[in-house]
């Protein structure tokens, strides 16, 4: 098939499955971000702006993903913390928020992005939610088959801190510091080198190619000195 004719294909799948998903739109998105940050402003707003970056970025390679799309996502897979400082709580607030709203699919992004493998336990944080709702995430979780949206983010949450992108390494050990480890955390770690790996695959290079600022935002330096 032509390249010409090809690119035409994909950019007809892209645009079909994203009319179809239940997201809003992307000034809807920076308004309810705007408003969750006057809440609870905190570095969680410029994560969600990285990650957001993030996922555009990838996605413009990617045959099947929708770069706005996947802004969009990213910019609202935090946003449970409009609710305040809480751990796990976020995501349940997140998708709750968005549900209310009709946008299931970014709701659904709220609780996956932190959950590279579909296991409660894998979240490394304190589980502050109802047993109610910890039963809900466990069944949630036990019947979703992830998509390729759902494994996007999960990876630029992985390479996305409040300054800017990272190695993924430099990431994984920021949230140990801060949350601890637990029996899944290399299980986990190895789940997301493992989404990273297939996403590459695809786009047919490596995501730190991708990405601006890769050394600055790991090492603290920057290339010009």
């Amino acid at each position: 098939m032509h390249k010409k004719t090809l690119t035409l294909c994909e950019n007809y799948v892209k645009m079909k499955y994203t009319c179809a998903m239940k997201i809003p739109s992307l000034q809807e998105a920076e308004r309810l971000l705007a408003e969750a940050e006057y809440a609870n402003p905190g570095p969680w707003v410029s994560h969600s702006r990285n990650v957001a970056t993030a996922a555009r970025l990838v996605a413009v390679h990617h045959p099947r993903l929708d770069p706005e799309a996947s802004f969009i996502l990213g910019l609202l897979h935090d946003i449970g913390r409009r609710e305040g400082v809480t751990h796990l709580r976020h995501q349940i607030d997140g998708y709750n928020f968005l549900m209310g709203l009709g946008y299931q699919d970014a709701a659904r992004i709220s609780l996956t992005h932190g959950f590279p493998i579909p296991e409660l336990n894998v979240y490394n944080g304190n589980h502050d939610c109802s047993s109610a709702e910890l039963t809900f995430l466990e069944e949630f979780l036990a019947s979703v088959a992830y998509n390729e949206y759902d494994r996007l983010i999960q990876l630029c949450d992985a390479i996305a801190l409040p300054a800017g992108f990272c190695l993924m390494e430099k990431r994984m050990v920021d949230v140990a510091l801060r949350y601890g480890i637990n029996d899944l955390t290399l299980r986990g770690w190895e789940a997301r080198f493992q989404i990273k790996s297939e996403i590459e695959t695809v786009i047919g290079r490596s995501i730190y190619q991708v990405l601006p600022g890769i050394v600055e935002g790991t090492f603290g330096v920057s290339l010009d000195r």
